[in-house]
């Protein structure tokens, strides 16, 4: 980040982020993630996503990152972020992921995008703990944890996409006890 950081805003995911989701699938931004996905495979993720936001129980939600216009309800996409709950080393957590669109790189949005999230995963107050699980090689993902106060746990081996084991460093933030 260079200073210029922008003000943005998340909301939640919706049937009308189709169009975002496959400018999310550019191949400079799956590079770290097994390359870009089919058509198939993106309308498939598309419909978690919205099911996911839908779902109030607590089990994740997705966003779309909008740059803030300075208009009353405006805002151009810039990026998703998101957490859903995953099973990582015998515990249930919450897992995070982003991606901010090229153009708009390089001005901490990803950085305030996952900001948001973990104050949207911490509201939940259903999982003590939120990982982020960047590859190893993806310097800008990894100091968007450090950024937003993730701490390195170490490197691991994940899964993703399914089927493919990607070196990736095991990030982790504590959202504070949950209330029984």
């Amino acid at each position: 980040m260079d200073g210029t950081a922008s003000a943005v805003r998340i909301e939640p995911w919706s049937e009308s982020d189709l169009d975002l989701l496959r400018a999310a699938n550019a191949p400079e931004l799956m590079d770290h993630l097994g390359g870009p996905e089919t058509e198939d495979q993106l309308l498939t993720r598309h419909r978690r996503y919205v099911d996911l936001s839908s779902d109030r129980t607590g089990r994740g939600r997705m966003f779309r990152i909008l740059l803030d216009t300075g208009e009353p309800g405006g805002g151009r996409p810039a990026g998703t972020v998101g957490f859903w709950e995953q099973t990582w080393e015998d515990e249930q957590v919450y897992e995070t992921g982003w991606s901010v669109l090229p153009g708009f790189q390089g001005r901490g949005i990803a950085t305030a995008g996952t900001l948001a999230v973990v104050e949207a995963a911490r509201a939940e107050r259903r999982h003590r703990f939120l990982h982020a699980f960047p590859s190893v090689s993806n310097g800008p993902s990894n100091a968007v944890c450090r950024k937003a106060g993730f701490s390195l746990v170490g490197e691991c081996d994940f899964e993703y996409p399914p089927g493919n084991l990607l070196r990736s460093n095991d990030w982790c933030i504590d959202l504070g006890p949950i209330e029984g």
